[in-house]
């Protein structure tokens, strides 16, 4: 049975979009971290990046940082330059998971896409469950109704992923350069190139990646400072209460 909608906090749907605003030349992905209530709602509250490599943090770590219980309720991709629907592979890998877990839940972020009439930039995103078709063996996709949660509290994980997301693009490139970089055939002007494509793309990331992350955190930063002395002015106003009773 389908699972009825799906609750994304907003710190979490800012990492997944700026994992998937990351980078148009391929798709990224990543884990879903929530609960299901007794409603067949999913609650989103974490979400982790996984790295080509397919490094993946501890759990237990992940329990102690989240303070709740850890479960994995579905994943996230994304779909540079064409639509957000998932495609058919997409939808099999999705009737996979769900022989695990039948709560579990697929997210897909379309960017790098633009409107034929405005001519500027969307990002789409949808949220969908595999069923099985009505003839055959195949399956077919379900939408599931997905609502942004506003969340004023940035959690440890997302907080966590979203800093380590520019190391983690960073380690990529140096990593593919290295490989390239060691093969003996390699002329010296090819290896010149290459260093200069390499710098280029981590200056691309500086500017597609790392400096809205800072912005973010520094915007936030502000709304905390802010926070701190509208709580402080409260408790004093609570303290004269107290002390006139």
């Amino acid at each position: 049975m389908a699972v009825s909608a799906v609750h994304l906090e907003s710190d979490a749907f800012l990492v997944c979009m700026n994992h998937a605003l990351s980078t148009e030349k391929e798709e990224v992905m990543g884990l879903c971290i929530g609960e299901v209530d007794i409603n067949r709602i999913v609650h989103i509250h974490s979400v982790i990046i996984l790295r080509r490599s397919d490094k993946r943090k501890d759990r237990h770590r992940l329990a102690e940082m989240t303070g709740r219980p850890v479960r994995v309720v579905g994943w996230y991709h994304s779909h540079p330059h064409i639509t957000v629907w998932p495609s058919h592979v997409d939808v099999r890998t999705q009737a996979m998971y769900q022989m695990m877990d039948q709560g579990f839940v697929g997210l897909i972020f379309s960017c790098f896409i633009e409107d034929k009439n405005t001519k500027t930039g969307r990002v789409l995103y949808t949220c969908f469950q595999s069923v099985q078709a009505q003839k055959g063996s195949e399956y077919e996709r379900i939408e599931i109704p997905i609502h942004v949660v506003p969340h004023e509290a940035i959690g440890k994980v997302c907080l966590e992923s979203a800093v380590e997301l520019p190391r983690i693009l960073c380690q990529e490139e140096q990593d593919t350069y290295r490989r390239i970089h060691s093969l003996t055939h390699l002329d010296p002007i090819t290896k010149i190139h290459n260093g200069s494509v390499f710098t280029k793309n981590l200056c691309s990331q500086m500017s597609a990646v790392s400096g809205p992350l800072l912005q973010w955190l520094e915007d936030r930063l502000e709304q905390n400072k802010q926070s701190v002395v509208e709580l402080q002015k409260e408790k004093e106003r609570l303290i004269q209460e107290l002390a006139s009773l």
